[in-house]
């Protein structure tokens, strides 16, 4: 083994709230941990130009400036936070076994403990207005934003569970939802479409995909096309929610860690710890229930308290 591989107490892989938040904490236990950020510095909440809902901002912020408050705590208590992408890992499973680590292709790290939190990407439709507008009036989570939607019309593109469950979260702030099916029939449960079908305020629009957001800077409107027909006509509202699901950036990791059928890690019990000894997984990466800020920093709490305790287990 070369005396130039790099060895880590802590390494963290992603950022945003799970990762700067298990950060904080390691570092602060005396762990020295060193962040890789990926290719998106602070993950999705990046993209996100209003965050209302995260405790300990009276005025709001947005989801850039949230994040380098974060990084700048995390800093502050000495954690290494570098620009860089995992490619490739080697993960041990014995007790106090060193994970091996590539960054970039071309450096070699060791590991005593490593915390997963590089998060899910919410799937969009690929739509040049709708990339340009995100931020804007586009959005992939209601939870997130519909808040600044109350009382204005707005869109739900999708059929599944969450999209009718985004349907009906809308229906309480907003004047009127409507859902835009691909198909003739929606995906979601039988329960859930019956909580769509009984919520006045929600129209369904089957056979219809969206053609084009309206607006430059903000969204103005919706141009939707019938599948069927073909034919096309434009709906004024000011919010776009696309519920189409999720991808964990899980990739790395299969066939290595135990993940479910869509790819999120699964953990152990209330714990962060994955399969595998000194391995840890926080925020949205093992987390397709809630998807939010505060509940991705509290798992990144948990990951960096169970990486502690198991180093000390060694001891």
């Amino acid at each position: 083994m070369s005396d130039t591989i790099e060895r880590i107490k802590c390494l963290i892989i992603g950022s945003g709230p799970a990762g700067y938040t298990a950060a904080i904490y390691a570092a602060r236990a005396d762990m020295k941990p060193v962040m890789y950020t990926g290719m998106q510095m602070g993950g999705q909440l990046t993209t996100t130009t209003e965050v209302d809902n995260y405790p300990g901002y009276p005025n709001g912020t947005d989801g850039t400036a949230m994040m380098n408050d974060l990084q700048k705590q995390a800093e502050r208590f000495g954690t290494e936070v570098r620009f860089g992408l995992v490619t490739k890992v080697e993960l041990s499973d014995k007790i106090g076994g060193i994970h091996k680590i590539i960054v970039d292709e071309s450096k070699e790290l060791e590991a005593e403990t490593v915390i997963i939190s590089t998060g899910a990407t919410a799937k969009y439709l690929g739509l040049e207005s709708e990339q340009r507008l995100i931020g804007g009036g586009v959005s992939a989570c209601a939870t997130c934003d519909g808040f600044f939607y109350k009382g204005q019309d707005v869109i739900v593109v999708g059929a599944g569970d969450t999209a009718a469950e985004e349907a009906t979260y809308l229906a309480n702030i907003c004047n009127k939802v409507t859902m835009l099916v691909r198909k003739d029939h929606m995906r979601a449960s039988k329960a859930m479409q019956h909580r769509v079908n009984k919520t006045a305020n929600i129209e369904v629009l089957y056979n219809t995909e969206l053609d084009e957001v309206l607006g430059e800077s903000v969204v103005e409107g919706a141009r939707v096309v019938n599948n069927q027909t073909k034919d096309k006509h434009d709906i004024a509202i000011t919010g776009v929610f696309i519920a189409i699901g999720h991808k964990p950036n899980s990739d790395l990791f299969k066939g290595v860690l135990d993940m479910d059928e869509v790819g999120y890690l699964i953990t152990q019990g209330k714990s962060t710890k994955t399969n595998l000894p000194g391995v840890f997984a926080a925020g949205d990466i093992q987390d397709k229930e809630y998807r939010q800020a505060v509940t991705a920093a509290g798992t990144g709490c948990m990951a960096a308290l169970d990486a502690e305790r198991y180093l000390g287990a060694l001891e």
